[in-house]
């Protein structure tokens, strides 16, 4: 999975959710499930909701009980994100498995799968920066901002995909070596969080 598909699947993912436009939407996967294109879509659509749900929260007006309906529904969608980041990361960890690692190789700051979340929120950053570049009620200096923070985000997306798939090559060629560490989240752990122990 080089960059160019996976951040292929994350616009239709991202292209598929605003068909509704709606925190509420039940996703509608194209991939099977055994496919690694469904993890990636999956993954980018559970960013597409949250990064809407972010939106939502900060409406100075909200009423405080919907907004800690939607903080709570944010914690656990952040649970699921990187759940689903490390499945991505098994993916990869069985892909080079049988790899012979060079004597000399390194390790790198970042597994593959966290590469991705990068470029998916970067995807879904592009998709917004456009529509702002694009939106017809903005005034000309507002497009003219958002077009000129529009090509910086292009020139990341290009960084970031060649940074990915020198990586992949890097693990392909056993120049580097993949380990991965789970996130061991405390704050959602009965027994780790002391708020939610004291209530058990």
């Amino acid at each position: 999975m080089r960059s160019n598909e996976a951040f292929t699947i994350f616009e239709k993912s991202i292209e598929d959710y605003h068909v509704t436009d709606d925190i509420n939407s039940v996703i509608k996967n194209p991939y099977e499930k055994d496919d690694i294109r469904h993890l990636f879509y999956h993954k980018n659509w559970i960013d597409a909701v949250q990064w809407h749900l972010e939106d939502i929260i900060r409406d100075p007006e909200i009423n405080a009980l919907e907004a800690l309906e939607i903080k709570r529904r944010i914690d656990k969608s952040n649970q699921v994100r990187t759940d689903m980041v490390e499945y991505i990361d098994s993916y990869f960890l069985d892909q080079y498995k049988n790899i012979q690692v060079k004597e000399n190789a390194r390790i790198n700051t970042e597994s593959p799968a966290w590469a991705y979340d990068r470029l998916s929120i970067l995807a879904l950053k592009i998709y917004h920066m456009k529509e702002e570049a694009e939106r017809e009620n903005a005034s000309d200096a507002h497009r003219e901002n958002c077009s000129l923070k529009l090509s910086i985000l292009m020139e990341q997306k290009k960084d970031l995909s060649t940074a990915i798939d020198e990586l992949l090559t890097d693990f392909q060629n056993g120049d580097k070596y993949m380990k991965v560490y789970k996130q061991m989240k405390m704050y959602n752990d009965d027994n780790l969080n002391p708020v939610l122990r004291a209530r058990k």
